[in-house]
């Protein structure tokens, strides 16, 4: 089922604050309260809205960020996707198109921790190369 416009501005207030209530959700939507309820829960049960997250503020990010750039042996993905997601510095890990086969986005305390969590990526069984980007800072969040 496809999302119209008001599940669309809906979407767009939660992203904005998923912790709105659903009151004023419904009010700035010139909804009634049941009415966004109900398409909440439309939207969770179809699988538009996988779940409700925490943003840090800019004091918890304090932690060091990097990207991994992965090219990985073929029909090795599945087996270092394992791997990665056994890495509790591994935050996040997408399949792309191009040059490289996975990003793995990483966060970690310390150098020592970065270039440790590092390491054992681009040795990992299956990962052909590796190249990685340490974040200076964040210009734009958009919260996706």
């Amino acid at each position: 089922m496809q999302n119209d416009d008001i599940d669309q501005r809906l979407l767009a207030l939660l992203a904005e604050n998923a912790r709105m209530p659903v009151a004023q959700m419904a009010r700035r939507l010139h909804l009634a309260r049941t009415t966004v309820q109900a398409r909440l829960e439309r939207l969770e049960t179809n699988g538009t809205i996988a779940g409700y997250t925490l943003r840090l503020g800019q004091p918890a990010q304090q932690r060091l960020r990097a990207t991994a750039l992965l090219s990985v042996e073929p029909r090795s993905g599945p087996a270092v996707l394992s791997r990665l997601k056994a890495l509790p510095n591994v935050m996040r890990v997408h399949t792309t198109s191009g040059r490289f086969d996975m990003i793995a986005e990483i966060s970690a305390e310390t150098t020592e921790e970065l270039d440790e969590t590092l390491d054992w990526i681009g040795e990992a069984k299956g990962v052909r190369s590796s190249e990685s980007l340490i974040q200076l800072s964040t210009k734009i969040d958009r919260g996706f």
